[in-house]
C-alpha cells in the first residue's frame, strides 16, 4: 500500500504523532470476503481522495486538521484472518495508551473484531454502535471466527451493542441478536424517534464501527455487498452529530470501501464522512486544547473488560 505523508497533505506540524491528538490507521485486508473484491484498496482510495477534500467544515465552523492527525503506518498483516486480527489489537491499544483518539481505515469488516477488543479492554461498559447493512453475527464462517461476517459476534458477547441500518442476514443470526437493541432499516424509516431511542440504550463510552454498505447504494455503490434501502447522507450525518455530542465517542473506524477505478464519488464520501465525524468529535474544543481518552486506569495494568455486558452496569 503506497500513501502519502501525511493524511489529507495536512501541514507537517499537525500530522506528528507527539502532539496529534488523533490517529489514523490504515488496514489494507481484505481476506475474507465473499464477493467483490478490492477492500484492501480502500485505504489508499480514501487517503487520495481525502488529498483532494476541503478541510475547512461549513457546518462546524472549525479545521479539525488543526487537532493533529497522525498517520500511522498500515497494519499489513494478512497472513490469516486471526493474524490480522491480532496485529490490529495490539496497534489500536498501543495507540489508545498513549492518549490518543483512535481511528482506523479499513479494509473489510473483520478488521473490526481487534479494534473493538482492544478499546473494549481500555473503557469500562463499553457500547458498540454497529451501523451497517449487514448483522455480521455468526460465530463462525468458512472456518474462522474471524470473518467479516462475523465482525459483532464478539461484541454481542463482550459489550452494549447495538445495531443500525440492518437489512441483511441470516436466519442463524436471529439466535445472537438482541432485537430490542437492533434498528432495522425497514423500521427505522417511519420511526422519527429512531434516533433518541438509540441513543437511550447506549452507554456513556461508545466506539463506533461503520460499515459503508450502510449507507443507500445511490450515495455510495464502492462497497462490497451493496443492499438497498439504506441510510442517506444527511439523516446519517444528524444521527452522528448527536451520538457525538450526547455521549462521549472513544474511537471509531469505517471499513469496506471498494474502490472503483470509473468513478470516484464513493472514496469521496468515505474521506468525508471520517472528516464529518472528526468535526463532531472535536467541535467546540481548542487545538491547543489537551485531549485526555478518559481509558480505565485500572485497566492499563493489563486486566481485561471481556465479561458479558450487563444491562445494569450502565
Amino acid at each position: 500500500m503506497t500513501t502519502t505523508n501525511n493524511y489529507a497533505g495536512i501541514p507537517d506540524k499537525y500530522a506528528q504523532l507527539e502532539t496529534a491528538k488523533v490517529v489514523l490507521i490504515p488496514v489494507p485486508y481484505d481476506g475474507t470476503s465473499t464477493w467483490r473484491k478490492g477492500a484492501d484498496k480502500g485505504p489508499e482510495a480514501f487517503l487520495k481522495a481525502s488529498e483532494n477534500m476541503e478541510i475547512y467544515d461549513i457546518e462546524t465552523d472549525t479545521e479539525v486538521y488543526q487537532q493533529g492527525i497522525y498517520l500511522a503506518d498500515a497494519v499489513t498483516e494478512n497472513s490469516s484472518p486471526e493474524a490480522m486480527v491480532d496485529a490490529v489489537h495490539a496497534v489500536t491499544k498501543d495507540f489508545i495508551k498513549r492518549n490518543k483518539f483512535v481511528t482506523l481505515f479499513g479494509g473489510e469488516h473483520s478488521i473490526s473484531i481487534g479494534t473493538i477488543r482492544a478499546f473494549n479492554e481500555c473503557f469500562n461498559n463499553l457500547t458498540v454502535l454497529h451501523i451497517d447493512a449487514h448483522a455480521d453475527l455468526r460465530e463462525s464462517y468458512d472456518g474462522s471466527k474471524c470473518n467479516h461476517a462475523c465482525a459483532v459476534h464478539e461484541a454481542s458477547q463482550t459489550t452494549n451493542l447495538i445495531q443500525v441500518g440492518i437489512r441483511s442476514m441470516d436466519a442463524i443470526e436471529k439466535s445472537f441478536m438482541d432485537e430490542e437493541k437492533t434498528f432495522f432499516a425497514h423500521d427505522i424509516i417511519n420511526d422519527e424517534y429512531w434516533m433518541d431511542t438509540v441513543i437511550e440504550l447506549m452507554t456513556e463510552n461508545v466506539l463506533i464501527t461503520f460499515d459503508l454498505d450502510a449507507l443507500d447504494p445511490s450515495i455510495l455503490s464502492s462497497t462490497g455487498t451493496p443492499e438497498p434501502g439504506g441510510l442517506f447522507w444527511y439523516e446519517t450525518l444528524e444521527f452522528l452529530k448527536r451520538v457525538f455530542k450526547e455521549k462521549n465517542v472513544v474511537g471509531f473506524d469505517i471499513v469496506e470501501l471498494c474502490p472503483n477505478e470509473v468513478d470516484k464519488t464513493s472514496d469521496f464520501l468515505a474521506a468525508k464522512l471520517y472528516y464529518k465525524m472528526l468535526s463532531y468529535k472535536f467541535m467546540g474544543e481548542a487545538a491547543d486544547e489537551a485531549y485526555d481518552n478518559t481509558y480505565d486506569v485500572d485497566l492499563k495494568a493489563g486486566t481485561t473488560n471481556n465479561s458479558k455486558f450487563e444491562d445494569d452496569e450502565d
